[in-house]
């Protein structure tokens, strides 16, 4: 069966950045719908994504996204008792350290990137685009590959995606979401450590599957057939299982 899948980029590049995963799902004939970031901590903002999101089957997310992705399943469950696909790339559930979660971005080093984004946003979202592409042997070119597709951004968009990664924490809305969840993670991910992958698995939810693969942050760009192969595997799997 194809699936309509609503797809959320990451913080800093654009939805372009996902245009070629977006390509390779829509060419194994799903319908696939890209969006960019959006501030989740605006109430009036989050219900208009769910109007939105709770017509697809799938929602997934890079990132950020794959913390708004969790947000729009969750209260779309809430709201209408529909539980949607949901599927994360390569997102922590809390990317800024704190005392309930200690395996993302100790808090110095973000509130030391905030600040650098107020001082120069240009040069700090060049350097960002860098971390993306950080821990592997292609590093360079697929930074290159990266500056080619990233899409001027809307400054007061990335500051309110910046205290979005900041503040949320979708924990929680992992280990009791009911519907089938399906998240992806990268071994030489420079931005988001390889050890939430065990620890998702730790939660116990009945209907949630992980992933370990080897690449950087930006594997949703740079491996996007394999990624796309992944998803499609998965899907056709709850598919049978569901028959």
């Amino acid at each position: 069966m194809k699936q309509r899948i609503l797809l959320i980029t990451g913080w800093g590049g654009g939805a372009k950045l996902l245009a070629p995963l977006q390509q390779a799902l829509q060419q194994q004939g799903h319908h696939v719908e890209l969006i960019n970031i959006f501030n989740a901590l605006d109430e009036k903002v989050l219900q208009q994504q769910v109007k939105t999101a709770k017509d697809f089957d799938v929602i997934a997310g890079w990132s950020l996204g794959g913390q708004l992705a969790a947000l729009l399943a969750d209260q779309i469950a809430k709201q209408y008792s529909e539980h949607k696909v949901l599927i994360t790339l390569a997102s922590n559930p809390c990317f800024a350290a704190n005392a309930e979660w200690q395996d993302a971005m100790d808090q110095p080093a973000f509130q030391s990137f905030k600040q650098s984004f107020e001082q120069d946003a240009v040069s700090t979202l060049k350097k960002f685009g860098y971390m993306v592409c950080q821990g592997t042997p292609s590093t360079k070119q697929d930074f290159l590959t990266l500056q080619s597709l990233i899409q001027a951004q809307n400054l007061e968009l990335l500051k309110q995606g910046l205290n979005c990664l900041e503040q949320l924490n979708t924990a929680d809305i992992l280990k009791n979401y009911s519907g089938r969840q399906y998240h992806i993670f990268a071994q030489q991910d420079f931005l988001v450590s390889s050890k939430v992958e065990a620890k998702l698995q730790d939660f116990g939810a009945k209907l949630l599957e992980t992933e370990l693969l080897r690449g950087s942050h930006g594997f949703p760009l740079f491996d996007s057939e394999l990624i796309s192969c992944k998803i499609c595997q998965y899907l056709k799997k709850i598919e049978q299982r569901s028959a």
